[in-house]
């Protein structure tokens, strides 16, 4: 399942990411998003889990908690 995850803290790295999403089982990938023209992230993420389950405990977990300092949003992506 793929996993949109919002309102990050800028300076959250995908290594951070990753290994707060593995506590909830196996993360294939996870993509800051980033501004082309300044490298910046733009505060949102991608994590791929290919366990449904898995990744519905997760989406769960954060979806509205704290996490390196700002409250952030975990669903479900939609597909584009």
């Amino acid at each position: 399942m793929n996993i949109f995850v919002a309102k990050l803290n800028f300076d959250t790295s995908e290594s951070i990411l990753k290994h707060a999403f593995e506590e909830f089982g196996t993360v294939d990938s996870v993509k800051v998003i980033q501004d082309k023209a300044t490298g910046r992230s733009k505060g949102y993420a991608f994590v791929e889990m290919p366990d449904d389950a898995e990744a519905l405990a997760a989406i769960e977990h954060f979806d509205g908690r704290d996490f390196d300092g700002r409250t952030i949003v975990a669903k479900k992506a939609e597909a584009r």
